[in-house]
């Protein structure tokens, strides 16, 4: 996985105390992390652990009562095999909201079940999905009665069934907040987990699609994706990414509404201009726009093929990765300031994004 280096918003740092719950039979596991955030009058530095002071502030089996009713642990199916993760009830109607590599075996003439804490399995549908957040919704027909998780702020903590462990409670930081992550994705595409909150919560198997919760038993984050050291045979190094439930909410409320998810498009396509490569070509650090579709909005606004882009959003230009993420975070309809270069001549665009065709 990558990481963009642009536009970093402070770094805010959160104690959490994180509680891995597996709810486990035939093997499948599903849990929860529960998360204390620090108040804004305190500090705290990389490598600090909570103490038990710090954990008793957070009403960790409390909270876990609370929030466990919500998760579920999901099994999926297909042609090509099976896997399992964890997902929580956002939505009354028994939607589930989960990642989307969880389900995504299942998409094409698969199965999917879910297992409630209470043993009790029923089958669920995909309402849809979004492959490039990573991020799906399912649904169950149930007459049971459902709990929807309540929903908090990106601003908190973490959920997950770290390889069906029951039991286990841990403590450490959040790292960081507003990381943009590349991951795998569907087709040899990569998916991005935009403004990811960072923590050394363990991320693994059975742990995507779980709920980040604060201390109040509100969800803040769906935990996807775990960092390994390249070529060590995988495992949890202590670095873990979470999609943040703002991003998470609104996919999930299109998903709901239409089935599907809507992206926004610039039309054109870009590569970085190394430092030294810049040097050499006489041409000012950027992205070489290599093509332009034709009509679409970079078009409409004046972009060309050959011209060089040095700041999107009034940031410097260094990634292409910059242009996915606003196509993720913005609507089609909205504005984004491109300043550029041709032939040695500054000028600025407004590009109006489109709907990705």
């Amino acid at each position: 996985m990558s990481e963009s280096r642009h536009a970093r918003r402070p770094r805010r740092w959160l104690l959490w105390v994180a509680l891995g719950t597996a709810l486990v039979v035939g093997g499948v596991a599903g849990g929860l992390i529960v998360g204390a955030t620090q108040s804004s009058g305190s500090s705290v530095s990389s490598g600090t652990s909570a103490s038990s002071s710090t954990a008793s502030a957070c009403p960790v089996t409390p909270v876990a009562n609370q929030v466990i009713p919500s998760v579920v642990t999901i099994a999926a199916s297909g042609p090509s095999g099976s896997g399992t993760g964890s997902g929580e009830f956002i939505r009354s109607g028994g939607y589930i909201l989960t990642n989307n590599h969880v389900i995504s075996i299942a998409a094409n003439g698969g199965s999917v079940k879910v297992l409630f804490a209470d043993g009790h399995t029923e089958p669920a549908t995909i309402t849809g999905r979004d492959p490039q957040t990573d991020l799906a919704v399912l649904k169950v027909q149930t007459s049971r009665e459902l709990k929807v998780i309540s929903l908090g702020s990106s601003s908190s903590v973490k959920v997950g069934a770290p390889l069906g462990l029951s039991g286990t409670v841990t403590s450490g930081i959040v790292s960081a907040l507003d990381r943009t992550v590349e991951v795998p994705g569907e087709n040899d595409r990569s998916a991005l987990l935009v403004s990811a909150v960072q923590t050394d919560a363990s991320i693994n198997p059975g742990n995507s699609g779980g709920a980040l919760v604060n201390c109040e038993g509100q969800l803040v984050g769906v935990p996807t994706a775990g960092a390994t050291v390249p070529n060590s045979g995988g495992g949890s190094i202590g670095l873990g990414f979470a999609i943040p439930v703002d991003l998470a909410n609104r996919i999930a409320d299109e998903i709901i509404a239409t089935g599907t998810v809507t992206h926004a498009f610039f039309g054109l396509q870009t590569v970085p201009i190394p430092p030294a490569a810049a040097e050499q070509a006489g041409l000012p650090e950027g992205l070489f726009v290599q093509a332009v579709t034709p009509g679409g909005p970079a078009a409409t606004a004046g972009l060309r093929a050959e011209d060089v882009i040095t700041k999107i959003d009034g940031m410097p230009a260094t990634s292409n990765i910059q242009l996915q993420e606003l196509t993720l975070t913005k609507k089609p309809g909205d504005t984004v300031s491109i300043e550029y270069t041709r032939a040695g001549q500054s000028a600025t665009a407004t590009v109006t994004l489109a709907a990705q065709p």
